[in-house]
């Protein structure tokens, strides 16, 4: 009943109790009041949300795979020092693209030495050439969207479903 009147959790309301129990033991050790630990103590926040939000905070945090401490933490920090952060996922994508494209510079290196050494340069090579050309332009195209719809979706506080 006093966690119901309070807006928590069975489990929240005796984790503040165990906190507050924990915190009274080390403020007497100590013998000043707050506990010289009181960084560590500022840098946790709690804050209270309606049901429905918290229903929506749940949904975007597991969209993003975080868990939704996090992504609320993730998102005032974004706020505060307006960042656009990069969700993991969206992180190992960029990886592979960049990965992509450096096997990609390497063929184009391969057939840039032979063309300097004056070796014919087959048609094949230059077919190969092409079609790396047309690689790098959609790899450029692609990550730039992923770049702007990932800025728009911190901002919006939605994830584009595609």
């Amino acid at each position: 009943m006093v966690a119901r009147h309070q807006e928590l959790s069975d489990s929240a309301l005796l984790k503040r109790l165990v906190e507050f129990m924990l915190q009274s033991a080390s403020a007497a050790e100590l013998g000043t009041p707050g506990g010289a630990d009181r960084t560590s103590r500022d840098s946790r926040l709690t804050v209270r949300i309606r049901p429905d939000d918290q229903m929506l905070l749940r949904e975007r945090a597991a969209a993003r795979g975080m868990a939704p401490a996090t992504y609320v933490s993730v998102l005032t920090r974004s706020h505060l020092r307006s960042l656009a952060p990069l969700p993991k996922a969206e992180w190992l994508t960029l990886e592979r693209i960049v990965t992509e494209l450096s096997k990609l510079g390497r063929n184009i290196n391969q057939i840039a030495r032979a063309a300097n050494r004056g070796e014919r340069v087959t048609d094949s090579g230059s077919n190969q050439f092409r079609a790396m050309l047309t690689i790098c332009e959609a790899l450029r195209v692609n990550t730039k969207e992923l770049l702007q719809t990932n800025a728009e979706s911190w901002q919006q506080g939605y994830e584009d479903p595609q």
